[in-house]
């Protein structure tokens, strides 16, 4: 396999995951599948299980703080989508050899800290100090929650017909990470005010509120929810229709793009439509349930559009711009990488 950065293709899932998931049993009723963000597990008196796993981040130029916020609230994201918030929460910690006592209790405070602030208990894991770990990848976790089996919302269940609605912006984690680790350049590019607009919003990179308060009066419309990560919102939205089978139409004027994360995304030659966009929660919704689902999250001060519907799978997945209807690409690496690492290599700071 050629050399990668970001999360598996779609075909590499196909190929070697997708059917070689071990013991087959009746009581998962969602497991792994693309496009789908967490398992769900059938538990009796009509309860289940959903679980999701994520990477922890640890990343020197954001900062200890900032890398903790990102490994709990990124996994959360995924749970979020299930219409709960997680509970309980396995974390794997397989850190740099040289990463000091004192680095360590700060990390694994803020880790703490953060859990506690969204009511999850962390329940066990693996702690240790690994020779030779540069990466910024320090481990993953998986969070866990219980609730009634009926509901439980999966990207899968998104029906021909629903509108498709997305919170915030485009390119949110994008934008602020890539402004938080080349300060310099992004001040001279954009000016100090961007650059400070993009750094706080940082901590929109959660979608948990988002989720509870789209479903906090209209649980019985929304049909699914899908966490827009690699691939920006329409990756996202290609996902949610192929994991629910359903073919999808997208206004590309609708797509909304934040003036401070276009101008950051401009810096790095990006298309902030395609690159990773934690803080952004796709929501699928019957047609006659938008406009409350809208005005309920902009009264909890969450910007909500509608940018499209799914159709039947027949129809395809299709992107309309200036009135031309084009096939959506899907493309299976997030230009994000390429442009950081782009952006490392030429020295800027």
């Amino acid at each position: 396999m050629e050399s990668n950065f970001g999360k598996i293709e779609k075909d590499f899932f196909k190929q070697y995951i997708e059917n070689h998931c071990g013991k087959e049993r009746k009581a998962v009723t969602a497991g792994p599948k693309f496009g789908v963000d967490v398992s769900v597990v059938t538990l009796p008196n009509n309860m289940a299980m959903a679980l999701a796993s994520d990477p922890l981040s640890l990343i020197p130029q954001l900062g200890l703080k900032e890398s903790a916020w990102l490994s709990v609230h990124l996994t959360a994201n995924d749970i979020a989508t299930t219409s709960f918030a997680p509970m309980y929460g396995q974390f794997i910690l397989n850190l740099p050899s040289k990463f000091s006592e004192k680095e360590f209790q700060t990390y694994w405070s803020y880790i703490s800290q953060f859990c506690e602030e969204i009511g999850l208990a962390i329940t066990g894991g693996h702690t240790g100090f690994v020779e030779g770990q540069n990466s910024t990848i320090a481990g993953g976790a998986t969070f866990i929650t219980i609730a009634p089996h009926n509901q439980i919302i999966t990207s899968k269940n998104a029906k021909p017909g629903d509108a498709i609605l997305v919170t915030k912006s485009c390119a949110i984690s994008t934008s602020a990470i890539l402004a938080m680790s080349f300060p310099e350049t992004v001040k001279n590019k954009v000016g100090t005010e961007i650059f400070q607009q993009a750094r706080d919003a940082f901590y929109d990179i959660s979608v948990l509120k988002d989720a509870l308060t789209a479903v906090q009066h209209n649980r019985s419309d929304i049909t699914a929810m899908h966490d827009v990560t690699e691939g920006g919102v329409l990756g996202a939205v290609y996902e949610l229709a192929a994991a629910s089978e359903n073919g999808a139409e997208i206004l590309n004027d609708k797509l909304p793009v934040d003036k401070v994360h276009g101008s950051i995304c401009d810096v790095f030659s990006l298309d902030p439509r395609y690159c990773v966009g934690a803080g952004s929660l796709l929501i699928t919704c019957k047609r006659n349930a938008v406009t409350e689902i809208i005005s309920q999250l902009q009264k909890a001060d969450i910007q909500c559009t509608e940018i499209g519907k799914l159709t039947e799978k027949s129809k395809g997945i299709k992107l309309i711009e200036h009135e031309k209807i084009s096939d959506l690409i899907y493309f299976e690496k997030d230009p994000y990488w390429e442009a950081f690492f782009k952006a490392q290599k030429l020295g800027w700071k």
